[in-house]
C-alpha cells in the first residue's frame, strides 16, 4: 500500500519547510506594539545561520483589527517590515490570521462581545473580511510561503468545558475563511492552524473533522505536546499522530512541537527534538515548525507568561538570542534533509497494514465515545511494536475500505469492526494474506466482549466466553511458551507480556481449537496464540490484549510484541529493506526518485551502542564519505543516516 509522503507544492515544486513559530523577544504576542526592526533582523539571522528557512507568524487579532471594519495601519506596516526582513536574510513566513489563543491564554477584540465565532453570521463575515484584507496586502510579497487561518481554533472557539462546536458549522466557517484567502489573491498553500485535533486523529470530537476540512486545505498541521509514561512512546508520539493526520491524503507539516526548558534538562531537550524530527520524518511528515524561536525572560510580568511562566522558555534560543540545544538539533536535521535531497524522497510502499477501525472516528447508534481511548492507545502501542520490529506499516482506514495490496493486516485489540470489513479481511486471507487479531473485552461495562462476527470460523476455534462475564487475568505477567516454530520464534522460546488494565480489559479469551494449531500456550496451559490456514493465507489469534496491556504500562518498551510482529512479517513473506537485531534501534528507509535508498537508524538507548544493520542485497555506506560500513556507532538517543547500495 502507498504511504503518505506528500510534500507541500508551490508552482508544482515540492517544498520542505523547516522553521520556527515566531514572536519577537521584544513583546511576545504584543511584539507589534513594541516592534524593533533591528531585533527582528537579529533574531531571524540566528535562525537562518542554523539552517531554518521559515517562520510561522501571527496577526495578534486585538491589535490588528481594533474595530470590526478597520485594520491598524501601524501594525500592518510593522508586519510589512517583518516580511521585508525575511526576504533580506533569505527566509519566508507563514502568516496566521485569527490569533485569539496562544500559550495558555485567550483574548478577543473588544468588539467581539461574546458572539459565536462559527455560527454568528456577522462575526464570521468580519473574520472573512479581515482575512481577505490581510491577504490582499501581502499576497504578492515574496516572503509569504503560505497562510494559516487560525491558531488552535478548537480551544479559542470553544473552551474545554463548553459543548463542542457543530462540525457542519466549523466546516462551513473553514470553507469561508479559505475562500477569503483566495478572494484576496492568496495563491500560496493554505491550512487552518487548528492543530489537527479532530476525531480522526485523536478519537475526541471537537467539531473539527480532519477529513472534512482536509478537502479544503493544501496541508494538514498537527500540533503535538502530548506526554507519556513510556520514553519510547514519547519519542514516537508525534510520528504516530502524523500517521493518523494523513487521513485527508494531504501533506503533513508538524506545525507545532517543542518543550519548555523549565521542564527538561538541556541534554534531554536535545534528545527529544532529535527523536521527534527524525521519527516524524519516517512517519510521513514533510515539514517542521518548532515552538518557538526565543525565550521571553524580560516579559515575566506580561501575560500569558505571568500566569504560565514556563511558557517563557519554549525558545530554541535564549532571551539574548543564543542558540539552545534544540536549535543545534534543527541545524543538524537541516543538513540531513539537504544531504538526502529530501524533497525528492518518498517512503517505500508498505506490505503490512495497521487497521484503523471506523469506531475511532465515527459514532454508531448505541456505540459509546468511551470505547475510543482503548482503540487509540492500542493502535499507538502497535505502532511502537512495529517500529521496534523494523516493520514498515501503513495505516489503512476501515472507513475508506481496507487496502487490498497488503500481505499482513494487524488488528491490535480490536473490539469493534464493521461486518462488511470483516468479510473483506476474510477474503484477503483466502487470497493469501495473514490476518492478526488480539482479543480485547474493552475497558467499559457496556457490550463488554467483542462485536466481531464469525470469530470462530475465521480463527478455527470455539470460544468459551460466558455471557457478560470476563475471564480475568490473575498473573502479573503473561508468559507465552511456543510449542512450534513461528516465523523467527523457535519452539521452546518464551515471550513475556506485563499485565495491566482495569476490571474489564484485564481479561483473556478462552478458546478450544477447532482446526487451529496452538502455537503458544500460557502458564496455565491454555491457548495463547493460534494459527489457522484458510485458502492461501492464514489467520492468527492472540487470546490476550497484549498491546493494551503495554499501552497501560509505564516504561514498558521494548516489550515482546515486537517479536510477534517480526514473526508475522516473516510468515507473511514481507521483505524489509533494513533491519537491526535490537528493538531499541529503529531502522527504516526512504527512496529517492533517482533510485538511491537511505536508511535511518534511530537509537532508544541512553548510552552509546554499536549495531550491525542488515540490508538484503545491499551494503551500508556512510552518507558523506561513501565508505562501506560493517557496523554503525550510535550515541545516546542518536540518529545516523546511511546509504544502502546494491551489492
Amino acid at each position: 500500500m502507498r504511504r503518505n509522503s506528500a510534500k507541500v507544492l508551490v508552482d508544482g515544486e515540492p517544498q520542505v519547510w523547516l522553521g520556527a513559530n515566531f514572536w519577537s523577544r521584544t513583546g511576545g504576542p504584543l511584539m507589534w506594539r513594541n516592534y524593533s526592526p533591528q531585533v527582528v533582523r537579529d533574531e531571524l539571522r540566528v535562525l537562518h545561520d542554523h539552517g531554518l528557512r521559515q517562520t510561522r507568524s501571527f496577526f495578534y487579532w486585538p491589535d490588528f483589527m481594533p474595530e470590526p471594519d478597520r485594520v491598524d495601519e501601524e501594525k500592518v506596516e510593522h508586519f510589512a517590515d517583518f516580511l521585508d526582513a525575511h526576504h533580506e536574510v533569505g527566509m519566508t513566513s507563514i502568516p496566521t490570521f485569527i490569533v485569539g489563543h496562544m500559550s495558555g491564554d485567550n483574548w478577543d477584540p473588544a468588539w467581539r462581545d461574546g458572539r459565536d465565532l462559527y455560527a454568528d453570521v456577522w462575526l464570521v463575515s468580519r473574520q472573512a473580511w479581515f482575512v481577505q484584507r490581510m491577504t490582499e496586502r501581502f499576497a504578492a510579497h515574496p516572503a509569504v510561503a503560505g497562510w494559516l487561518i487560525s491558531n488552535e481554533m478548537p480551544i479559542y472557539g470553544r473552551l474545554r468545558h463548553e459543548p463542542k462546536a457543530p462540525t457542519e458549522q466549523v466546516t462551513a466557517w473553514a470553507q469561508l475563511m479559505v475562500q477569503a484567502v483566495r478572494a484576496g489573491g492568496g495563491h500560496q498553500p493554505v491550512s487552518l492552524g487548528d492543530g489537527a485535533w479532530g476525531i480522526e486523529v485523536t478519537g475526541s470530537d471537537n467539531g473539527f473533522s480532519v477529513r472534512d476540512t482536509g478537502a479544503l486545505v493544501d496541508f494538514v498541521g498537527p500540533h503535538v505536546y502530548r506526554i507519556d509514561s513510556d520514553p519510547v512512546r514519547q519519542h514516537l508520539k508525534a510520528a504516530f499522530l502524523c500517521e493518523l493526520s494523513a487521513v485527508a491524503g494531504k501533506p503533513v507539516v508538524l506545525e507545532e512541537f517543542g518543550l519548555s526548558s523549565d521542564q527538561v534538562s538541556p541534554e534531554n531537550a536535545a534528545h527529544y527534538y532529535r527523536q521527534t524530527l527524525n521519527n516524524s520524518l519516517l512517519a510521513g511528515a514533510t515539514g517542521w515548525i518548532a515552538w518557538n524561536n526565543t525565550d521571553y525572560d524580560d516579559l515575566i510580568a506580561q501575560g500569558p507568561y505571568s500566569h504560565h511562566p514556563f511558557e517563557m522558555h519554549f525558545g530554541i534560543t535564549d532571551s539574548a538570542g543564543n542558540p539552545k540545544p534544540p536549535l543545534h538539533e534543527l541545524d543538524e536535521f537541516a543538513r540531513t534533509l539537504s544531504a538526502v535531497d529530501f524533497a525528492r524522497c518518498e517512503r517505500p510502499d508498505a506490505q503490512a497494514a495497521l487497521v484503523v477501525t471506523e469506531y475511532l472516528e465515527r459514532g454508531y447508534p448505541f456505540s459509546q465515545d468511551d470505547d475510543r481511548p482503548l482503540i487509540f492507545t492500542s493502535l499507538e502501542q502497535a505502532h511502537v511494536a512495529a517500529r521496534e520490529a523494523d516493520l514498515p506499516v501503513g495505516f489503512t482506514r476501515e472507513r475508506d475500505g481496507v487496502d487490498p495490496d497488503c500481505s499482513l493486516y494487524l488488528l491490535p485489540c480490536v473490539k469493534q469492526i464493521q461486518g462488511p470489513t470483516w468479510q473483506r479481511l476474510r477474503e484477503r486471507v483466502a487470497d493469501g494474506a495473514v490476518l492478526y487479531l488480539s482479543y480485547t473485552a474493552g475497558e467499559v461495562d457496556h457490550h463488554r466482549q467483542p462485536w466481531i462476527p464469525y470469530l470462530d470460523e475465521t480463527f478455527g476455534v470455539e470460544k468459551q466466553i460466558t455471557y457478560g462475564v470476563v475471564d480475568q487475568v490473575v498473573d502479573e505477567v503473561v508468559e507465552m511458551t511456543f510449542a512450534a516454530d513461528f516465523g523467527d520464534i523457535a519452539a521452546g522460546e518464551v515471550l513475556r507480556f506485563p499485565v495491566a488494565g482495569n476490571e474489564h480489559s484485564r481479561s483473556y479469551l478462552p478458546v478450544r481449537p477447532r482446526g487451529a494449531e496452538v502455537v503458544a500456550t500460557d502458564a496455565h496451559g491454555r491457548p495463547a496464540l493460534l494459527r489457522y490456514p484458510t485458502g492461501k493465507g492464514e489467520a492468527v489469534l492472540c487470546t490476550y490484549p497484549i498491546e493494551h496491556f503495554a499501552a497501560r504500562t509505564a516504561r514498558v518498551n521494548p516489550e515482546d510484541t515486537h517479536r510477534l510482529y517480526s514473526a508475522l512479517a516473516r510468515i507473511a513473506g514481507i521483505d524489509r529493506l533494513v533491519t537491526v537485531d535490537d528493538p531499541r534501534v529503529f531502522a527504516d528507509a526512504l527512496v529517492h526518485e533517482d533510485g538511491r535508498t537511505f536508511a535511518w537508524l534511530v537509537s532508544q538507548h541512553d548510552h552509546e551502542v554499536t549495531v550491525t544493520p542488515t540490508a538484503p542485497g545491499r551494503a551500508v555506506h556512510d552518507l558523506h564519505t561513501g565508505e562501506e560500513l560493517a557496523e554503525v556507532v550510535l550515541p545516546a538517543y542518536g540518529v545516523r543516516v546511511v546509504e544502502l547500495r546494491t551489492s
